[in-house]
């Protein structure tokens, strides 16, 4: 983990903080010194982060589409605010789309509302590849975010606005990857979409360090993206048979083609390489990642 810059005393937001990069960041900022707020809808996993925090962490439970909660969140100082909370999954934000819509667009009017009311002195957002090259919901919903950030960089002065965008972080919440472990140690049959897609992945510790190096370096609210290696889903599927199958287990695998909002090689920028177009990591490389 890099040097993190983190004031000491300090209070940061962190929406969306029970979540998989959200804990990660959580724990990050206090480690550094600073102290926490959070909003999440899971209040069972914001439980769990005041009993292993205990008063360096104050949970407030709600969803960021409601004004209100975010202005709880925020009645008194607050020195940055890291906007994490987000609808998803690709899949069921085109059935769900206006759930995705108030999460993913509504609520981050609402965080970036209130952070210019209260005068905070930065707030990060977290976008996605999918934002580069729009087919789908989850994608509109993240690009439409992007653009709130840079409306607000513009009119408003006393904030610095920061985007971070990624690919896949390992074993996030709804990865591929939770999915298929357990079915591979169980010899239990794998739905793929696409072996020959392939994707942009990186590790969690990663994914934080990029967030710091964004408060760092970034000077406008363009999406700060790393150099990333490209992963194909055929490769991630023999890394982890090779690595979690049941000696002498043939793992039966169903493919079932790319489903609505999917693309076959993303992009982390829009005239930056697809992800077949970069380095690709080989079997051996991912079994070390996973």
């Amino acid at each position: 983990m890099k040097n993190i810059k983190i004031i000491k005393g300090k209070k940061y937001l962190v929406t969306g903080g029970s979540g998989f990069l959200g804990k990660s960041l959580i724990k990050t900022i206090i480690q550094n010194g600073g102290l926490v707020r959070t909003i999440a809808r899971n209040e069972g996993k914001l439980i769990e982060m005041k009993q292993q925090y205990g008063d360096k962490i104050e949970i407030f439970t709600g969803d960021i589409a409601n004004k209100f909660i975010v202005e709880q969140g925020m009645n008194d100082e607050i020195e940055g605010v890291f906007h994490l909370a987000a609808y998803k999954h690709v899949g069921m934000a085109e059935t769900f789309s206006w759930e995705c819509i108030s999460s993913n667009v509504i609520g981050t009017m609402n965080v970036l509302n209130v952070s210019v009311e209260k005068n905070v002195k930065f707030i990060l957002g977290i976008s996605t590849d999918k934002a580069a090259q729009v087919v789908g919901t989850y994608g509109a919903s993240k690009m439409l975010m992007e653009k709130l950030f840079y409306q607000y960089e513009n009119q408003y002065n006393n904030t610095e606005f920061r985007i971070v965008r990624y690919g896949n972080v390992l074993y996030s919440t709804g990865s591929v990857l939770c999915k298929w472990k357990d079915l591979i140690q169980e010899g239990k049959e794998v739905i793929v979409t696409e072996p020959k897609a392939t994707r942009f992945f990186w590790s969690i510790d990663q994914a934080i360090d990029l967030i710091f190096d964004c408060l760092e370096n970034a000077d406008n609210s363009n999406p700060y993206v790393p150099a990333m290696k490209g992963m194909s889903i055929e490769n991630l599927l023999k890394a982890m048979v090779k690595k979690y199958a049941p000696e002498n287990v043939e793992i039966p695998v169903k493919i079932i083609g790319l489903q609505l909002g999917e693309n076959l090689h993303e992009k982390i920028m829009e005239e930056g390489p697809y992800s077949n177009e970069v380095e690709l990591f080989s079997v051996d490389e991912i079994i070390d990642l996973i």
